[in-house]
């Protein structure tokens, strides 16, 4: 609704308050429930007038039609009789109608009645048998009244007719119920619906309130559940999951966020004290070279850093996705074990590679490489001499499970879960060099493949023992059919 607001002396080009103003409504008017009830009380009465139609349609036509054929019916046969039965019939007729709603009369050709309670011929009738509505003067008022006028064989008239007071009596009161029952459950279905959006309202309130102090930065904060599973503690429980995972992902921000700041400000500043020595202590050009490089190995070591968050945070981003293709796994770990072997061996460390003929599978080559390189790199690393490490293959449930095992210090089971997460080196790791990124970038391809990652301990309880479940296949682009793994 529009109001104008102005004063009666102020100019319409200076006055800014006679610009039309929208009041606003009541939120509970605005509310999506109040608006659905709304339209379910427009339903509602539009299927009401016309369940009313059709109960008017079924007395006016349905009704009027069945009185026709039942007074033609009578008609025909009480004509066919002799004139005593028929003068029988009508009294019979008559005597039978407690509720004097039954016109019936015999009349003389010349139009006098002989038998019935009719004093004359209703003017206008026709003679041929056939129902007519017409009038009967009453002492107050006219009488709508069906009725059947019909000449015999001897020249007589016999007429038979029905009331109509009692199908227009019919007809007034659907009409009246019509009138009367629709307002009523039009303004019964919008208080339902006010009552609805009020409770509605209460809830998204809530909610509201619960937003606006996640917006003010407390990331604990979850939207409200009742515990009665409807559409609302659905949502409810899945935006709270969501800040679930916002929550975690902030707190590893900021746990990465200094955790950068910390293992880049370690090599940064012996990068630092190493070319203020340089400038202030160096001989020689060699004994200044020899410095330099040993900065700019402080330098990679920094970068090697960032690369590898760079890397990760990519690959989190799922972009690489859209370059999946079917690749042979088993000739994936070939090519790793072919690659370190020769690694395990300067360690002397015993390596060995089970893999089937062929295991298709659906990713990314480089990554799946890298991801398994990051892990046999760590075991034959840890693996200390005259160790083990195992690289296979197998088929569990008609999926495939890397397993790659070793006989090292092993991972505790409280420190399984910390070692995926970034810069995070346990005790046992300290004296290998490394930025504690490997185990990060590992669990992020896996879980850009929809794989999952465990960690166990080894066999016979010695080492450590990784398990690659490469179970959770994504659909192919366009529907394509899995057939075509082979033809890589």
């Amino acid at each position: 609704m529009r109001f104008l607001y102005c004063t009666p002396f102020a100019a319409p080009a200076s006055c800014s308050a006679c610009r039309p103003r929208i009041l606003p409504l009541p939120d509970i008017f605005r509310t999506s429930t109040f608006r659905l009830a709304a339209s379910f009380a427009a339903a509602f009465a539009l299927s009401t007038l016309v369940l009313f139609a059709f109960i008017y349609w079924q007395t006016t036509v349905v009704e009027s039609a069945r009185i026709d054929s039942a007074l033609m019916r009578d008609a025909e046969a009480l004509g066919g009789q002799s004139q005593p039965d028929i003068i029988e019939g009508v009294k019979v007729r008559l005597a039978a109608d407690y509720h004097r709603l039954t016109y019936a009369c015999l009349f003389e050709a010349n139009g006098h009645p002989l038998a019935g309670n009719l004093e004359s011929l209703p003017p206008g009738l026709p003679l041929d048998g056939r129902s007519r509505r017409t009038v009967i003067a009453k002492q107050h008022a006219g009488e709508g009244v069906m009725m059947v006028a019909r000449r015999l064989a001897d020249g007589h008239i016999l007429v038979l007719g029905r009331s109509l007071d009692s199908l227009d009596n019919l007809r007034a009161s659907v009409l009246n119920a019509l009138a009367e029952g629709v307002l009523p459950t039009v303004l019964l279905s919008l208080l339902i619906g006010l009552a609805l959006s009020r409770r509605t309202q209460r809830q998204i309130k809530s909610v509201h309130q619960s937003a606006e102090r996640i917006m003010r930065g407390d990331l604990r904060e979850r939207l409200p559940v009742r515990g009665n599973f409807d559409d609302f503690d659905r949502l409810a429980g899945s935006v709270n999951n969501l800040l679930d995972e916002i929550e975690r992902l902030v707190m590893e921000v900021k746990s990465t966020t200094d955790n950068i700041a910390h293992d880049l400000r370690t090599p940064l500043t012996r990068v630092r004290s190493r070319l203020e020595r340089a400038r202030e202590t160096a001989q020689s050009h060699a004994e200044l070279q020899e410095m330099v490089d040993r900065s700019i190995v402080g330098l990679d070591q920094t970068l090697r850093i960032i690369t590898a968050l760079l890397r990760i945070g990519q690959i989190e981003s799922g972009q690489r996705r859209a370059a999946f293709s079917f690749v042979d796994l088993g000739t994936i770990v070939q090519e790793i074990g072919d690659l370190y072997e020769p690694f395990a061996e300067e360690k002397s460390v015993s390596f060995s590679v089970q893999t089937p003929l062929a295991t298709p599978i659906w990713g990314d080559r480089d990554l799946l490489c890298e991801a398994i390189a990051n892990i046999v790199d760590n075991a034959i690393k840890f693996t200390p001499g005259k160790g083990s490490v195992q690289l296979s293959i197998r088929n569990v449930e008609g999926a495939p499970v890397l397993r790659i095992a070793d006989t090292g210090p092993g991972i505790p089971q409280d420190e399984r879960e910390a070692v995926m997460r970034r810069f995070y080196r346990s005790d046992k790791s300290r004296h290998v060099d490394g930025c504690g990124l490997g185990l990060s970038l590992v669990d992020a391809i896996v879980k850009l493949h929809g794989f999952r990652l465990s960690i166990h301990e080894g066999p016979d309880g010695v080492g450590c023992l990784f398990e690659m479940i490469c179970a959770s296949q994504p659909p192919l682009p366009g529907g394509a059919d899995q057939s075509g793994a082979h033809s890589l």
